[in-house]
């Protein structure tokens, strides 16, 4: 078990599999990745074996794109140890994709998805891609990757479209299948700060409207159940539940173990196997801090 200097205990781990992407989101932060170069399955094995040795049981496979790699089905079968292997992805290629996905182990899916609308769509992701992800999103349904969170950044050019978001991942729920909109917080930077919305203000409306609310064991995060879906807020910054309940770790697409997003601090497993890996993820993990991050460091 990892526990860090502040009682944290870490359960899941993720890991980035490529920094590459066919979007050009107006928003990305790249996992806060300072790097970049891709490590291959087998390394990716090696160091997901000791983070599952040391206890964590969940693993999520994030980019860049992970669809962009050839070797994802491989990818996913070298994970097969972890109770719940996830990934997010842009959406682009999931049609495609999706059945395969589930046959290799994939168990459950997040799909960036921030509009409904094309113009918008071309706007915040540089491309006319936008029904290709639609189709990826119906594809994931079918391939019961389940529960689906469509992956939505609050930002001042789509903040209107919270209530038809839900609408629309609610019209796949079923018996058998679970579609939640999830809400995250804009991490800003200089380009796009003015386009920040207070979560605040949006959270409130489905806080009241409520028959049921759910807190995530992850950063407190509060999951809200109403007539209209389920919709889950995210909200990284001036919030020191988020980063006090913080129980993840990050290892970066070449291989460097990452403590935290808004942290600098990369520390490199190169040329490192077995136990050595295990004694850098330990040592690294007492360096392990909050960081309640504040718009404020954004505006600056």
């Amino acid at each position: 078990m990892l526990i860090d200097p502040y009682g944290r205990v870490l359960t899941n781990l993720r890991i980035s599999v490529t920094n590459r992407c066919n979007l050009k989101c107006i928003y990305c932060h790249r996992e806060g990745e300072k790097s970049g170069g891709e490590i291959d399955v087998e390394r990716i094995a090696e160091i997901s074996e000791a983070f599952l040795k040391l206890g964590l049981k969940k693993v999520k496979i994030t980019g860049g794109e992970p669809l962009l790699r050839k070797d994802i089905f491989d990818i996913i079968l070298a994970l097969s140890g972890f109770e719940e292997i996830s990934m997010t992805t842009n959406g682009t290629f999931l049609a495609e994709k999706a059945y395969e996905l589930k046959e290799c182990g994939l168990d459950r899916i997040n799909i960036s998805l921030d509009t409904l609308n094309a113009e918008k769509y071309e706007f915040i992701t540089g491309s006319k891609l936008l029904n290709k992800v639609l189709d990826g999103v119906e594809a994931a349904v079918n391939a019961k990757l389940t529960p689906i969170k469509l992956n939505m950044v609050l930002l001042k050019v789509n903040f209107d479209e919270v209530d038809e978001m839900l609408s629309f991942a609610n019209s796949f729920n079923k018996k058998d299948v679970k579609v939640i909109l999830q809400v995250i917080e804009l991490i800003p930077n200089k380009k796009t700060i003015d386009y920040y919305v207070d979560l605040d203000q949006v959270e409130r409306k489905f806080r009241e409207m409520a028959f049921d609310v759910k807190v995530r064991a992850m950063h407190r995060r509060h999951q809200y159940w109403t007539s209209k879906g389920v919709i889950e807020f995210v909200k990284p910054l001036d919030n020191s539940e988020f980063c006090r309940n913080c129980n993840r770790i990050r290892v970066t697409s070449d291989g460097k173990i990452k403590l935290c997003i808004f942290s600098d601090l990369e520390i490199p497993t190169d040329g490192l196997g077995g136990d050595e890996i295990i004694k850098v993820i330990k040592d690294a993990v007492k360096l392990r801090k909050p960081r309640f991050a504040s718009l404020n460091d954004f505006k600056e």
